[in-house]
């Protein structure tokens, strides 16, 4: 039990941290995964030259066509319905700013700007999901939601996986 105090008080201290500054590194972030005993591994999404920490026991789930054709590549999914989903979307070179804005309009909340391993992003929720976007060299946006939250320790968890997006090696 007293592990389990400690690790909340730390991960609570780290996402201080980060929120101060808006910007986080995975080098913050693993000590605590590992001191917790969180296992998993990287998952690299050619298409966009990043990688996404993605824990044991999340699957990947087979996309449709219909899923590809609305830009996802990649949705990971537990036994408790837990779901991960990377989404790579063309939005004719539309800036963070402007795509904030149009999140807020969508009913998006606690949007902020901030830094995600050296890569400015926008962060939100919506529909019970926490949400990380990127732009792209290339004129699209790279989501990678992390969802549903029902409770504090759900976003933690997902504050670690979006925590975790880098540039692929």
């Amino acid at each position: 039990m007293k592990k389990l105090i400690a690790l909340v008080l730390m991960l609570c201290m780290l996402c201080t941290v980060a929120l101060a500054d808006n910007e986080i590194t995975w080098d913050q972030v693993y000590p605590t995964l590992e001191a917790a005993g969180i296992t998993g591994d990287f998952v690299t999404f050619d298409e966009i030259a990043v990688k996404v920490f993605i824990p044991a026991g999340a699957e990947a789930v087979e996309l449709s066509d219909e899923d590809k054709a609305n830009g996802y590549i990649g949705y990971f999914t537990d036994e408790s319905g837990d779901a991960i989903a990377v989404q790579y979307v063309n939005v004719d070179g539309m800036d963070l700013e402007t795509y904030a804005a149009q999140v807020a309009e969508a009913g998006g909340t606690e949007i902020e700007t901030g830094t995600v391993n050296g890569l400015p992003c926008i962060s939100y929720e919506y529909n019970d999901n926490m949400i990380c976007a990127f732009t792209t060299q290339m004129g699209y946006i790279l989501e990678v939601a992390v969802g549903p939250l029902p409770d504090e320790n759900a976003k933690l968890a997902a504050g670690f996986i979006l925590a975790s997006i880098q540039a692929a090696e």
